[in-house]
């Protein structure tokens, strides 16, 4: 249950998957969605990897990702607001490679990850084996959660659109937030 509740509430994966998918459409925010699976599955594998040769050891540096990670999700609030109102062509945040960086920067979900290893896993066992089952379940938390995002901006985008520059600066804010929240905890 605590997957589900961390994944799909608003996180900043899930925001800027939410806005690209309004301002973009369905086909192309696919594009960036893939760089989100690819980055989380990448974050997540190197997160059990460095567990299982370092056990908990890791949670104590794990901590000092949370500044890169809000400086770039002020960022991405930065650019959301600051290309409001351009056309759909004129925006090339739209990528692979965005939503990858997204994900390996996702302060939220790597510290997620790794508190579920250190609770579910580790003190039953440190086989490389558990944690990557335990990685695999957690995709659900991750990449699944910024598709029902995905789908969510690509059915309002009617009604998002009407009101583009109103939901630019809420979903900017809603970064800032969030970027402001993982370096305060």
């Amino acid at each position: 249950m605590a997957i589900l509740v961390v994944g799909y509430t608003p996180g900043p994966a899930n925001i800027y998957a939410l806005s690209m998918s309004i301002r973009h459409g369905k086909r192309r925010v696919l594009n960036m969605w893939l760089g989100l699976l690819v980055g989380f599955s990448t974050a997540i594998f190197i997160l059990a990897l460095l567990t299982h040769l370092l056990g908990t050891v890791l949670g104590s540096y794990i901590g000092y990702v949370k500044y890169l990670g809000a400086a770039y999700i002020m960022w991405l609030g930065w650019k959301i607001y600051h290309t409001s109102g351009q056309t759909k062509k004129d925006n090339r945040d739209c990528t692979f490679w965005s939503g990858f960086i997204v994900q390996m920067t996702n302060a939220k979900i790597l510290l997620f990850d790794l508190t579920c290893f250190s609770s579910f896993v580790l003190p039953y066992s440190n086989r490389l084996f558990d944690l990557l089952v335990v990685s695999a379940m957690l995709l659900i938390a991750g990449p699944g959660a910024n598709l029902v995002y995905v789908y969510i901006g690509t059915y309002l985008n009617h009604f998002f659109s009407k009101y583009s520059k109103q939901s630019d600066i809420v979903m900017s804010l809603a970064l800032a937030l969030c970027a402001i929240y993982i370096v305060l905890n």
